[in-house]
């Protein structure tokens, strides 16, 4: 089961950065190109919260049954000096939800703006930040620090 898992996690990741990429595309456009906000706007809007909570609830599930997040907790005092043990107990973890809780105020904020302009401008700088928050919390196959494969087989 967490082997399937974490390859879903893997694999989901890329699409939450393709949505969000998706959805900051279709924000910057519309603020610097000052668009009307369009159902397609609206719909790159939901589908980066949703895919995102959809990875959300996977990793949390991943965190339950990883042997990795296990010793972390089991072993605090020792594991938080050991960088890749303290990666995912403690800091992908952390800097996630702090990515997908940037992710959910950004469309929450601009689901409520009442023009356009200020529906693209929240999410282009809402969603940047998360953006750059979620790329350097994932542990990417050419990183120095924690390095993983960029696709893992089901």
């Amino acid at each position: 089961m967490y082997a399937f898992i974490l390859a879903l996690h893997s694999l989901v990741r890329w699409f939450v950065l393709a949505s969000l990429l998706f959805a900051l595309y279709r924000a910057y456009a519309g603020w610097l190109g000052n668009k009307t906000y369009s159902k397609l706007d609206n719909c790159a809007r939901i589908i980066v919260a949703t895919v995102a909570h959809i990875q959300l609830v996977v990793g949390i599930w991943l965190y339950f049954i990883s042997p990795v997040v296990s010793y972390f907790l089991s072993n605090f005092k020792e594991a938080v000096h050991n960088r890749q043990i303290r990666f995912f107990g403690m800091e992908h973890t952390t800097m996630m939800l702090i990515g997908i809780t940037l992710i959910t105020i950004a469309s929450a904020k601009a689901k409520r703006k009442t023009t356009d302009p200020e529906k693209f401008k929240t999410l282009a700088i809402w969603l940047t930040i998360a953006l750059l928050v979620i790329l350097s919390s994932i542990p990417w196959s050419f990183s120095p620090l924690i390095s993983r494969p960029l696709f893992r087989p089901l």
